[in-house]
């Protein structure tokens, strides 16, 4: 019957409507990797595992989203916003550097904590045939010379991950083992992930381990009442066993416990099969949401993978993407800069695809977590500021406190700006005008205060008493720029009082629509000479540099525009200047970045160059980003391999910029693709305006773009032909056509294709 079952759901998958061929994105290699960082990963925003050999033991590495120490060490009652103001003054700032910074080095927590690993030894297994990650049903399997299997999922919606090892003898049981939370690995092996202190040093109590015939728990209490518990229940019939594990984590003074076991006890009476059918179910949909294909091999590849990845780390309930999300450094240390929430890039590129791939569901993680954490941030803001308003800490616990360390950024007086274009997009993307009205506009109106509060007028111009742009000179007194603002901060002032004012508009507050115009118009102009936009006033971009702070305004804010000629103009000579500074310094990120930038440029063939370098020189073998260039510095100096994911997420956000462009209000199909690719297509990329697209293109012609509404409106649409047939269903197409734009009004449901009458 089970067999039967499998069967079943085997042919469900294969019929399933609008299914996608995605076996040849799949990870296969010819062995287990004996790494962490390139192991087979498995997620659901909440848990995550990572699968790997350790020596003659197959690893389960295990995680969850929410296990943070969250003890404080930063102490905002010793200094503030404006002290630093008058320390950088002075010229005085190993005062600053003293509490803003040394603490977050000084102390292992705050941070992310591993929960720990699964082990099988597999030693009489013999080796290994090859292994694979199936992306379609997120699910990793190895294969054995003897005809020994491994099958493994984390379930897509439910707190559990499940095993199913065939073929194997009885002595082929999990063993737990536990983080070294307890053990002396000051002197960890250097394997230059750029990993922190050893996890004893955080000082937890010894855990616990009770366990039976067929079941483990392992109960670790950590810091201020908080605990966790890993469960593992397990059953063998025949030469097979199956088992079901879970985590679950405990707050002060919650009244629960056993959690983790009564949810692995509830599913083990399950075959793995049955387990599997939902799981599945929930994968089968988050494919169809979209699809691309382009000539490009490796980057096809490379994108569908990140997308998997994409469905593996994010959901709406689940907290936002941290660094490593559920995918812990598994090597006896802290993760690569506590695994925290990092708001100077990585939070912000790790959504950038999820709007325009067609998944708000998977964005909402993070605008959820930022409202739920307002109040914690207003706070943070009232007292390191000392001003009213919403600003967020550009590091980050998961309660919303800030961590310190570099201040310029770590304390940035603009973070909230760049965090609130998440709302923005949710809202253009969506036009969900209840978002707008409960969550988007009050968060950009409260950001808003905030900064007419905290800027000053000089001479008719608001500016910034202390300005930064991330990371140029790192953590020195230079790094704060007094005589004139950044064109980053620049840059982000300028979108937040813009959006807010067109929210406003919008919801008809036209009262307060004016307030933010006018705040607006009081903003410096963006800094520029012949190497277009500087990084402040005073100084060009005259090295190479890992971080684009100074191209805010090209994208991702998209405040000029390469329609326009004078934009036009600086974009050109902005992006000449990238590269003649070079990449040298730049990290795997920043080439995912800069695909973005020159796509904008509607630069194609760059665009894919910076995806191919990526691709090829900063991922790991599972496609993990390592941010060093793992082929001896090529490109990069950094030749180090931490891993952390916004440069995986903004890849995929290269790619669809490449496809699909809306941000001016018009829909540009396939704005920046290079020269050599001559059959492209996509399917239901998502438009600003809440537009489905669909387009392709055969043998360097487009012959066809079809346009959904899924909430009605005007879709402005730039031809990239000249003779059209159209057929449509509640759309109403514009009887003149402007400069290869047409516009075409739409009932909510409307369906347009126009056809290239070649």
């Amino acid at each position: 019957m089970k067999f039967f079952y499998c069967i079943i759901i085997l042919l469900a998958n294969i019929f399933c409507l609008n299914a996608q061929n995605l076996v040849k994105y799949n990870l296969e290699f010819n062995k287990l990797s004996n790494r962490w960082d390139e192991a087979l990963p498995l997620g659901n925003g909440i848990l995550g595992a990572l699968i790997w050999q350790k020596g003659n033991i197959l690893r389960f590495s295990l995680d969850r989203a929410d296990l943070w120490d969250e003890r404080q060490v930063l102490d905002l009652s010793k200094f503030n916003f404006k002290w630093v103001e008058n320390q950088v003054a002075k010229k005085v700032y190993d005062t600053v550097q003293q509490l803003g910074d040394a603490p977050y080095d000084a102390f292992p927590y705050p941070t992310k904590i591993p929960a720990a690993a699964l082990e099988f030894n597999i030693a009489a297994l013999g080796k290994v045939k090859f292994a694979l990650l199936d992306i379609k049903t997120a699910q990793a399997k190895i294969f054995w010379q003897n005809g020994a299997t491994l099958e493994t999922f984390v379930d897509a919606t439910r707190p559990f991950g499940a095993f199913r090892l065939i073929h194997v003898p009885k002595t082929v049981i999990p063993i737990m083992r536990v983080p070294a939370y307890n053990s002396d690995l000051t002197n960890i092996k250097n394997d230059n992930s750029h990993s922190g202190e050893a996890l004893e040093k955080l000082g937890y109590s010894k855990g616990t381990i009770e366990k039976d015939a067929h079941h483990i728990s392992y109960i670790q209490p950590g810091s201020n009442g908080f605990s966790y518990e890993v469960s593992v229940v397990w059953k063998y019939k025949n030469d097979t066993i199956e088992g079901v594990w879970s985590i679950a984590s405990y707050r002060a003074k919650e009244n629960k416990k056993r959690v983790a076991e009564n949810i692995c006890k509830q599913n083990i009476a399950f075959d793995y099969c049955q387990l599997l059918a939902e799981h599945e179910k929930w994968w089968a949909r988050f494919w169809t949401r979209s699809s691309v294909s382009i000539p490009d091999t490796l980057l096809q590849k490379q994108y569908y993978l990140e997308i998997y990845k994409l469905g593996s780390v994010s959901r709406k309930e689940a907290p936002p993407i941290t660094l490593q999300a559920i995918w812990t450094a598994d090597n006896g240390s802290l993760p690569p800069w506590k695994g925290d929430i990092h708001n100077d890039l990585n939070t912000e590129l790790s959504y950038w695809p999820t709007y325009s791939s067609n998944h708000l569901q998977e964005s909402e993680s993070f605008t959820n977590w930022l409202w739920n954490v307002r109040k914690e941030n207003e706070k943070y803001t009232k007292e390191y500021f000392q001003v009213n308003g919403l600003n967020v800490p550009g590091v980050a616990t998961l309660s919303g406190k800030p961590m310190g360390g570099w201040i310029q950024y770590s304390l940035s007086p603009t973070v909230s700006a760049w965090l609130a274009q998440n709302f923005y997009w949710q809202w253009k993307y969506s036009m969900d005008k209840r978002f707008l009205k409960n969550r988007a506009y009050p968060y950009l109106h409260n950001v808003a205060i905030f900064l007419e509060n905290i800027t000053e007028m000089k001479n008719g111009i608001r500016v910034l008493p202390l300005s930064s742009s991330p990371e140029f000179h790192d953590n020195s007194m230079q790094a704060w720029y007094t005589k004139g603002n950044t064109n980053y901060d620049r840059a982000l002032m300028r979108f937040a009082f813009g959006a807010a004012a067109e929210m406003a508009k919008d919801m008809g507050r036209e009262k307060e629509a004016h307030r933010w115009m006018k705040d607006l118009s009081q903003l410096p102009n963006f800094a520029i000479d012949s190497t277009g936009l500087r990084i402040a006033p005073r100084e060009a971009r005259n090295v190479s540099h890992r971080h684009h702070s100074n191209l805010m305004a090209i994208f991702p804010l998209g405040l000029l525009n390469p329609d326009h000629p004078v934009d036009k103009a600086i974009i050109d000579s902005s992006l000449r200047w990238l590269q003649h500074t070079g990449t040298r310094a730049w990290c795997g990120y920043s080439f995912s970045w800069a695909a973005s930038l020159y796509a904008r440029a509607k630069d194609g063939d760059n665009a894919e160059k910076m995806l191919q370098i990526f691709a090829s020189n900063f991922c790991s073998p599972n496609s993990f980003h390592l941010n060093g260039d793992q082929k001896g510095g090529q490109y990069s100096a950094f030749t180090y391999r931490p891993f952390t994911l916004e440069g995986n997420f903004a890849f995929a956000q290269g790619v669809q910029e490449m496809l699909l462009q809306s941000y001016s209000g018009i829909i540009d199909v396939f704005p920046a693709v290079p020269a050599q690719w001559r059959n492209i297509s996509f399917n239901n990329l998502r438009a600003e305006g809440a537009f489905l697209v669909s387009a392709q293109e055969k043998n360097g012609a487009v012959v066809s773009i079809k346009i959904a509404a899924t909430q009605g409106g005007v879709a402005k649409v730039r031809l990239p032909f000249k003779h059209l047939t159209f057929a449509l269903q509640n759309g109403v197409l514009s009887k003149e056509v402007e400069n290869n734009i047409v516009q075409i009004s739409f009932k909510k449901g409307g369906e347009i294709e126009l056809k290239n009458e070649l």
